[in-house]
C-alpha cells in the first residue's frame, strides 16, 4: 500500500471502503471495495457496510493554511475527528474571523487543480455541501462527513473554499492526532499568525490595495476605504492585518460549540 509522508494514522469509529490505498498506519482497516460513486471512495452505503468500533474517538491535530497568502495566513487548531463538515465549517469560519455572509463548499482534493483522465474517463468532482444547496450529481451533503473521514479521503489532507467570488480557499492537512479525553473541548485554535482578510475585499489582490491604502495616509482614498473598513470590522481601531487575538477565537469557539 502507498504511504502518506505524514505516516496518515485516523483512529476512530469508522472502518471505511475507499477507493483509495494509504497507509493508515493499522488504526484503521481501510478496504478497496466493489460500490459506485461517493459509496465507492467511504462506506456510506448500507448495502455496502460501515465497521463501527468501540474505540474513543480521535483528537486531530490539523494545520490550515490560506493558499495564495504572503505573509502566510495560518492556523494550527485542535479538533475533534467527530465533527461533521458543517461544525467544522463553524470552526474555520471563527478561526479565521469570517462572517459566514457566503456560500462555501469541502474538496478532498484542490478544486482548481486539472483534472487527469482515468482510463477514458474524467474523475467525478466531489464537493461537500449544505444540504439545501446539493444540486448537482456530484454534491454530497457536508451534514453526512466527518472530518476524519475527509482527510482520509484526501490522504490527509483537504480543501475548504469560502465565499465563491473572492475565492478563499483554504487547505486542511493532518499534523498528529491522540485520543481525546474527557472535557477536551470539541476545537481550539493551538497556534496561528494574521487575522483573516477582510470580508467582500476582493481575493487577495483587492485585500492587498485595501492595506496599502491604509498604510498611505497621503493616499487620496485613504479616508474613505478607512471608512469602508471601520463598518465592515465594527470598529474605529486602527485595522492591523497581523494582529491575531488566540484567547478571543477560543472564547468565541467554546461559545459556539
Amino acid at each position: 500500500m502507498g504511504s502518506h509522508p505524514q505516516s496518515l494514522k485516523i483512529e476512530g469509529r469508522i472502518h471505511y471502503f475507499v477507493k483509495r490505498s494509504i497507509d493508515v498506519g493499522g488504526e484503521v482497516s481501510i478496504f478497496q471495495g466493489p460500490a459506485s460513486g461517493f459509496e465507492r471512495m467511504v462506506g456510506m452505503n448500507k448495502s455496502v457496510g460501515v465497521g463501527i468500533d468501540s474505540r474513543p474517538e480521535s483528537l486531530l491535530t490539523v494545520r490550515v493554511e490560506l493558499v495564495g497568502s504572503e505573509p502566510e495566513i495560518w492556523r494550527q487548531l485542535e479538533v475533534r475527528g467527530s465533527l461533521t463538515l458543517d461544525q467544522v465549517h463553524l470552526v474555520l469560519q471563527t478561526a479565521f474571523g469570517w462572517e459566514d455572509m457566503h456560500l462555501h463548499r469541502f474538496t478532498a482534493d484542490d478544486p482548481f487543480a486539472p483534472l487527469r483522465p482515468v482510463g477514458d474517463e474524467i474523475p467525478e468532482t466531489l464537493q461537500w455541501l449544505p444540504r439545501h444547496e446539493c444540486d448537482e450529481p456530484d454534491d454530497r451533503p457536508e451534514e453526512d462527513v466527518s472530518l476524519d473521514q475527509l482527510l482520509v479521503l484526501g490522504s490527509g489532507a483537504a480543501f475548504y473554499e469560502y465565499d465563491f467570488g473572492d475565492s478563499w480557499l483554504h487547505r486542511l492537512e493532518l499534523v498528529s492526532q491522540r485520543q481525546a479525553n474527557e472535557g477536551t473541548p470539541p476545537a481550539r485554535v493551538l497556534y496561528g499568525a494574521r487575522r483573516g482578510p477582510l470580508e467582500d475585499s476582493g481575493g487577495f489582490p483587492g485585500y492587498e490595495e485595501i492595506m496599502d491604502i491604509l498604510a498611505d495616509r497621503s493616499h487620496p482614498d485613504h479616508a474613505e476605504r478607512s471608512l469602508w473598513v471601520a463598518e465592515i470590522t465594527g470598529s474605529d481601531e486602527l485595522f492591523d492585518p497581523a494582529f491575531m487575538d488566540i484567547p478571543a477565537v477560543n472564547r468565541a469557539l467554546a461559545e459556539r460549540f
